[in-house]
């Protein structure tokens, strides 16, 4: 099995996870959703649909591109949240609260960018073969 697979169904696992735990306890994550973000309780449980959905997507072969663009979007659209989780050192449970968690998790949101284009199909780099 070459890379885009694992990748796919590790990103799948990953977004699965992520968005059943924002539907299952979104009160954990309204502390990080920025102020200026309207509803914050409805913008949470909207971001774990679609994290569901972009799940989903990436199984489907006919979906999987759309999805994988949707998810590179949607990592771009959560780092404000992101950044405030680290700068105001806000403590969410089950989260570390150090820099060694922060550093790392903000350092790796352009990873999860090229992550969700690359094993979907919407990008070949850094492999340069059509897909």
């Amino acid at each position: 099995m070459s890379a885009r697979p694992i990748l796919r169904w590790l990103l799948v696992v990953f977004y699965g996870a992520a968005g059943m735990l924002h539907l299952i306890a979104p009160h954990g994550f309204l502390s990080i959703v920025p102020g200026w973000v309207p509803f914050p309780q409805e913008t949470v449980i909207a971001t774990g649909l679609a994290e569901l959905a972009g799940a989903i997507g990436l199984v489907l072969p006919r979906w999987r591109k759309a999805a994988g663009t949707g998810l590179a979007l949607y990592a771009l659209c959560v780092l404000p949240a992101n950044v405030k989780h680290a700068l105001d050192g806000i403590a969410v449970t089950g989260l570390p609260s150090s820099w060694w968690y922060h550093g790392p998790r903000l350092a790796f949101q352009p990873v999860l960018v090229w992550w969700a284009l690359f094993c979907s199909g919407a990008i070949s780099w850094p492999l340069r073969r059509s897909v």
